[in-house]
């Protein structure tokens, strides 16, 4: 599907969720991702599937209705790619197999290792029958091991194929989870920044372009003493805790504005229209950071949550994941705001948050038939009973695509709130595009020499190189 559709489907979704938050004024808690990301928030891509001909030869069907097949002896094992839900998806699960005695084992990968650790565990005899794939690149390498969900209750619910990943007419995965990400900033300093006579703007509202974003970053650093924080922006932290941030979401904005110019939604070689932007945005983090950017590469995405979370930094580029581990963390919906990431494209001041999914459920059609049908009543149970929606609304703070949870179980917390409120003011959401990069060779490659420019070993031309040369080779390599 294209991103103009997608974007529309995706804002029709969060419409819902505010108008449906103000009726029912659900609450929520927890978020999370980092990778992700969510964060590695997107799933790394590039990896092959084991050769298995069997495997490869075997084409499961789904069953005409879900009832149809038996789960007697099936179980599940689901490996989750979102470690801060780890502990949530395990009491779910045991919830789960106290109600219906189906054993669902829940096994979290390490950020950043999601599709090494599948790799691992899929070769394995007791293989995952659940996992995750980040989108179409990810469906290429594992859709030999997808079992077709056309027949199951999942699809049913599903409220468009905007959010479903196809095989010709076989449905291989289905998104989960809809996120935002952007810079989200503490309210509660920007609210004293506004009342200093140093301060370049009187409302927050009036931050709707880089120019203003910069001006204001760079007035909060040169006056960090006054305000008592170490720094404008958390620290960037190129360790693999942290780096997708940057070398995936926010090289989504660069993507984002060249797909849109040229009105496609995937490609085999990029030009780097917007690179200079790139460079502006991140020269604009690593200069008005808490810390000096040769200390960036060891930096974690744990650092950087907590001196944000510890009020030593105003912005902090994360997404709705990110929620529940501030809250946790001591910050209140009072604190959170979040911004669109400025990177001075044209017409910027209509762009809103960053919306979309990387988060796919896939069955694995290689596993039994039991734990096939086993696996699919989970699901179901998941979407559709009182205890899943709320884990998933309430606990984990998904907003979620299916049409059961309008009823009640629709995630609300204050960056969830921040992206209806960008939606309900006519601005535009700017589409996942990350999806499309051809490898997490390439993401590697770009992250490498983001962290030698910050370092300053090495030069800004070094990132253009990895950035399109590297998207052609890897788009080359991937499709051959």
């Amino acid at each position: 599907k294209g991103i103009i559709m997608k974007k529309k489907v995706i804002s029709a979704l969060l419409c819902v969720a505010m108008v449906s938050s103000m009726l029912i004024g659900c609450g929520g808690s927890d978020d999370t991702t980092t990778p992700a990301p969510a964060d590695d928030a997107a799933a790394e891509t590039e990896a092959e599937a084991p050769a298995d001909d069997a495997a490869a030869d075997a084409e499961a069907e789904a069953p005409a209705d879900d009832a149809a097949a038996s789960a007697e002896g099936g179980s599940v094992y689901y490996l989750n790619f979102k470690p801060e839900q780890a502990d949530d998806w395990v009491a779910l699960a045991a919830k789960y197999t106290e109600q219906t005695g189906v054993q669902v084992d829940v096994v979290t990968a390490a950020s950043g290792t999601y599709e090494s650790t599948l790799k691992s565990e899929i070769a394995k005899t007791e293989a995952p029958t659940l996992f995750q794939v980040n989108g179409p690149v990810g469906m290429a390498t594992w859709k030999d091991y997808c079992y077709d969900l056309s027949g199951s209750e999942l699809y049913k619910n599903v409220k468009s194929d905007d959010f479903v990943l196809k095989e010709g007419d076989a449905v291989t995965g289905i998104a989960y989870v809809i996120e935002t990400y952007g810079i989200i900033y503490n309210k509660t300093i920007m609210a004293d920044y506004l009342t200093k006579d140093y301060a370049v703007i009187s409302d927050v509202a009036e931050i709707n372009s880089f120019d203003q974003l910069k001006a204001v970053a760079e007035s909060i650093q040169a006056n960090k003493e006054d305000l008592g924080v170490e720094g404008a922006f958390t620290s960037a932290g190129m360790d693999s805790s942290s780096d997708w941030r940057f070398k995936t979401h926010l090289a989504n904005l660069p993507i984002y504005y060249e797909f849109e110019g040229n009105g496609y939604s995937s490609v085999a070689a990029i030009e780097g229209t917007y690179l200079d932007n790139y460079k502006a945005i991140w020269d604009l983090y690593i200069n008005n950071s808490t810390c000096a950017p040769t200390l960036l590469s060891s930096k974690t995405g744990d650092e950087a949550e907590a001196e944000f979370a510890l009020g030593e930094a105003v912005f902090f580029q994360n997404g709705t994941w990110e929620y529940g581990n501030l809250i946790n963390a001591g910050m209140t919906d009072d604190d959170l705001g979040m911004l669109p990431i400025f990177i001075g494209a044209e017409g910027e001041e209509n762009q809103g948050l960053c919306t979309g999914s990387e988060n796919y459920w896939c069955v694995n059609s290689q596993a039994s038939e039991a734990d096939i049908q086993a696996t699919l009543d989970f699901l179901a149970w998941v979407i559709t009973s009182d205890e899943g929606r709320d884990a998933m609304a309430n606990t984990m703070g998904f907003l979620t695509p299916f049409s059961t949870f309008d009823d009640g179980y629709v995630a609300e917390n204050a960056l969830i709130k921040a992206a209806d409120e960008y939606i309900a003011g006519g601005k535009t959401s700017v589409a996942w595009c990350f999806p499309t990069i051809p490898s997490e060779t390439w993401k590697d490659g770009v992250g490498s020499a983001l962290t030698e420019y910050a370092a300053g070993t090495g030069e800004w031309d070094a990132v253009v190189t990895a950035f399109v040369d590297g998207w052609a080779t890897e788009y080359q390599a991937a499709n051959n």
